[in-house]
């Protein structure tokens, strides 16, 4: 490209033009360019948020890989756990039992999943001693009979540390006076807060002797694993199974959590076509702005043809008009999606309490707050994409101007 048709590209748009109603398209267009753009950033951002946090939380308290009896508990669990270890991509593992109980005090009454644990063990494997409130995971100790409980369980119930409830299992005892449950008194000798309504509300631990005694089970429900590295899964689940016996199945994240990620997956995909969407139709808002501006300059046309410039260099010349306002409007929607993204923890929290309004119940939500994660594959796909959509919108107009006749155009000057 020579210079003048970049010379004179620029003086049209930094000209004042006779019809400033062209000028009112071309910075409508570029403005919805840049609200396009920021508005795709930052919900990608959002997105990418949630998907790591759930990922974190979710993974903070389940296990990378786990180890199950298929049929019976597993009775054998630390030659399990010793062949677990002795793969380099493992870093610890650890043993549980996992039973449904129904937790009382006083009038209140609330389901829960109960898990048996090995506090030592488990610390290692599970992220939950960081969001202890009140007391700690080292009060299970075996024959203590201490539980372990989330906030919300723990406000459900009115309970606090030190406080002493009923846990009752739900396989009974036979008696002379006809089936009975099975039920044993817990103090409860610590309080967590995750962060996710579901397992704050419906998760309990206990030792993991105490869980064996409540619920008369020999062995343990299975095996945790967690690993130095959560996307190498699929490979440690398939090569434990190549080696323990076939009792036993390897269950990886991906495949409890499978259905879930992949729904936010598709989500975030479906939310960038949307949203590429508004950036199409304000690219496209230059096709009208090119238009009207080559009707206005066809005299203009005519003598730079009639002075020699070919139909290439007229063509020229109005792409470099319209991508520049497509390349400012980008900029100005990626600096400023970049900014709302990366301050979003301080922007939400300002609108809801000038507005009063909590975006995130604890009760609906996984999480009850916005995070956000900005990643630059986002940023550099969606400005390349929006650029590419800006100057697919100047070839249609640029062509037209090319095949100006400056007779036909310059008959009435």
């Amino acid at each position: 490209m020579r210079f003048f048709e970049l010379f004179i590209g620029l003086r049209y748009t930094r000209a004042k033009r006779r019809n400033h109603f062209i000028s009112f398209i071309s910075m409508t267009s570029m403005c919805g360019i840049a609200l396009g753009v920021a508005a795709l950033i930052i919900v990608l951002s959002v997105m990418n948020g949630f998907q790591s946090e759930l990922r974190t939380r979710i993974l903070g308290v389940a296990a990378h890989v786990e180890i199950v009896g298929n049929a019976a508990p597993v009775r054998h669990w630390q030659h399990i756990a010793a062949v677990a270890n002795r793969d380099p991509r493992v870093m610890a593992s650890t043993p549980y039992i996992e039973a449904q109980g129904l937790l009382t005090h006083d009038s209140a009454v609330q389901g829960v999943m109960v898990e048996g644990i090995e506090p030592g063990s488990f610390d290692k494997v599970a992220d939950i001693s960081s969001h202890m409130e009140s007391g700690s995971l080292t009060s299970l100790t075996p024959g203590s009979y201490h539980i372990v409980i989330g906030t919300e369980l723990a406000r459900a119930l009115g309970v606090r540390v030190g406080d002493r409830i009923m846990l009752v299992a739900p396989e009974g005892q036979v008696t002379p006076a006809g089936m009975l449950p099975r039920l044993r008194q817990f103090t409860v000798g610590g309080i967590f807060d995750i962060g996710m309504y579901e397992y704050d509300y419906g998760f309990a631990l206990i030792a993991l002797k105490d869980a064996a005694t409540l619920y008369r089970i020999q062995g343990v429900t299975g095996v945790r694993l967690k690993l130095h590295d959560l996307y190498k899964a699929p490979q440690v689940s398939a090569a434990l199974s190549n080696q323990l016996p076939p009792s036993v199945s390897v269950i990886d994240w991906t495949q409890q959590h499978a259905s879930f990620f992949r729904a936010i997956g598709i989500e975030k995909n479906v939310m960038f076509i949307i949203l590429l969407l508004i950036v199409a139709v304000a690219a496209f808002n230059i096709v009208s702005t090119l238009i009207m501006m080559v009707t206005d300059k066809q005299s203009d046309i005519a003598i730079l043809r009639t002075l020699g410039a070919s139909p290439t260099s007229i063509m020229v010349i109005f792409i470099v008009q319209g991508v520049l306002i497509g390349v400012i409007g980008t900029l100005i929607g990626v600096g400023f999606g970049i900014l709302v993204a990366k301050n979003i923890d301080v922007i939400v929290p300002f609108i809801e309490h000038v507005t009063g309004v909590h975006f995130l119940s604890r009760k609906v939500y996984y999480i009850s707050e916005v995070p956000s994660k900005l990643e630059w594959t986002d940023v550099y796909t969606t400005g390349l994409v929006s650029m590419l959509l800006c100057f697919l919108a100047t070839l249609y107009p640029s062509r037209r101007a090319s095949r100006t006749n400056p007779a036909e155009a310059l008959r009435y000057e």
